[in-house]
């Protein structure tokens, strides 16, 4: 088929991706009277990952009240379906055919869509055992936690009877109560960090309710099994290595973007998030693309998605009336032990991020650790968080020193003193 044979049509809005960033801002902004909102995603069903997590918790931040994963996907369905969007799925985006027109393939054949606006809400997902490097034999029941909820929750597939489970962030948590369900026994979590990195309260409610062994200070060295897992062989800090028997291993956290869209259109990427580099408005140096959810900030909750997706819908609308691209350029960079700050592109006379802040992770706990935040040698800012940080969850540093920055020096960088 030639380019030709393709139907070309034209829309509003484009959006890739129908998660909770998607929906949200597709909600709003179909309900702000834009014509054509136009929502793709490539799974069979829009939600986004909510839809295979059947834990509760989610919604507090945007519904303001409690719901399971399906339920909260559900609502944000209704929501962008009955202010006027048109959701589409089984549709995957293959690629750019010019600035902010799309090649896409789907039940009805091959596609092209131009687009006034386009916003990527394409998300993130877990690294998997082969990115993580992880030698050994190549058996079954090897997972991340996005897979082991899938064969779960909608597959109803058997996923094995003692499971080992690498990472004890939040996800790692999840991955706890998923297995239960399945009735798989959890032999053990494991973490390279001196203790896991959940909210307290959810850590202790877990190992009461399902009594798992919690192994810190130590990763993986070995898979071993032929036609199915037979062990996990943890090295520790100090040296020792000792084998957890277990028919299923399941991979948690470290996340990363899905970004592949983005790298085709040459848009440019930060190396902190190594999704697109944005700025407060959630624009990327492409004109007329956005940046929405975990594609910015790999990973923050749902919630959090929804609510950049509500909050980009000012920025797509001033763009829709015309508002001239100019996005902030200034990169704002970490060093080590930060490994990211979302958004990463600012305008000293522009506008402030979401919230008025700027979202951070570490990659080690931090004890009330003091930020400093300088340019060209000179400090904008510098504060003592008033917490302990800890990997895998985010943390803030306020936004009011931007208006201090030279939009024509070099870099802004974050360092922990």
């Amino acid at each position: 088929m030639t380019p030709t044979d393709r139907t070309h049509r034209t829309v509003d809005v484009l959006v890739i991706g129908a998660g909770p960033a998607g929906l949200a801002l597709a909600a709003r902004l179909a309900a702000a009277g834009v014509d054509r909102v136009e929502v793709l995603d490539r799974e069979q069903h829009a939600g986004g990952v909510p839809r295979h997590c059947h834990h509760t918790g989610f919604g507090l931040r945007d519904l303001r009240r409690v719901m399971s994963g399906p339920d909260y996907a559900r609502h944000h369905i209704a929501a962008a379906t009955r202010a006027g969007a048109v959701l589409r799925t089984s549709v995957t985006a293959t690629g750019w055919a010019a600035p902010r027109t799309v090649d896409i393939t789907g039940p009805t054949g091959l596609e092209r869509i131009t687009a006034t606006a386009v916003v990527l809400a394409t998300g993130a997902r877990e690294r998997p055992r082969s990115a993580r490097l992880v030698p050994g034999t190549r058996p079954a029941g090897v997972l991340t936690t996005g897979q082991l909820q899938q064969a779960v929750h909608l597959h109803h597939q058997h996923v094995g009877r003692r499971a080992v489970i690498v990472g004890a962030e939040r996800v790692g948590y999840s991955a706890v109560a998923t297995l239960r369900r399945a009735g798989a026994e959890v032999a053990a979590m494991v973490t390279d960090q001196p203790r896991h990195q959940a909210h307290p309260a959810r850590h202790l409610a877990t190992r009461l309710r399902y009594g798992f062994p919690l192994v810190t200070d130590a990763t993986v060295a070995e898979l071993t099994g032929q036609r199915r897992l037979e062990s996990v062989r943890l090295r520790h800090r100090d040296g020792r290595t000792a084998a957890v028997a277990c028919d299923t291993v399941v991979f948690t956290g470290d996340w990363i973007p899905d970004h592949e869209l983005a790298r085709s259109a040459g848009i440019a990427l930060d190396p902190g998030t190594r999704g697109p580099a944005a700025d407060a408005e959630f624009r990327t140096g492409e004109p007329g693309v956005f940046a929405v959810g975990n594609l910015l900030h790999p990973v923050e909750t749902a919630d959090i998605a929804a609510l950049d997706g509500r909050l980009a819908a000012g920025p797509v609308l001033r763009h829709l009336a015309g508002r001239p691209w100019t996005p902030g350029a200034l990169p704002v960079r970490v060093e080590a032990p930060l490994l990211w700050v979302s958004p990463n592109r600012i305008a000293p006379d522009g506008p402030r991020p979401p919230r008025g802040r700027f979202t951070l992770r570490t990659a080690l706990f931090l004890t009330r650790p003091v930020l400093t935040v300088a340019q060209d040698g000179r400090t904008l800012h510098r504060g003592r968080l008033p917490r302990t940080v800890a990997p895998g969850r985010p943390f803030h540093l306020p936004a009011d020193w931007i208006a201090g920055a030279d939009a024509h020096g070099g870099p802004v960088r974050i360092t922990v003193d």
